[in-house]
């Protein structure tokens, strides 16, 4: 999270020792450690919710790419259409002819 090494946390130690004394240095270091936890637990749930939104709306996207299924029961019934009427028609014509 941040770029801090352990030099530099030393510094952070031995400042807060003196400012705040043996006494109240570990208690504030349970609040600071609570607080950090919290404000973790708070950024992770945002960043789920964010990866959430974004799943959802590439799911939306993918969804309105895919055809409706009537759309694609008619382009496999249309040519099944047409053939029928080749068909009769010829049926129609075979049968005309026997007639006469």
């Amino acid at each position: 999270m941040f770029d801090i090494g352990f030099s530099e946390l030393m510094l952070i130690a031995l400042v807060a020792l003196v400012v705040l004394g043996p006494e109240r240095l570990p208690g504030a270091a349970r609040t600071v450690g609570a607080l950090l936890r919290k404000a973790r637990s708070s950024f992770e749930s945002v960043k789920a919710e964010v990866e959430r939104e974004v799943r959802d709306e590439e799911l939306k996207r993918a969804l309105k790419n895919i055809p409706q299924p009537s759309e694609t029961l008619r382009s496999v019934t249309e040519p099944l259409e047409q053939q029928a009427r080749e068909i009769r028609d010829s049926l129609k014509s075979v049968d005309d002819a026997t007639r006469r």
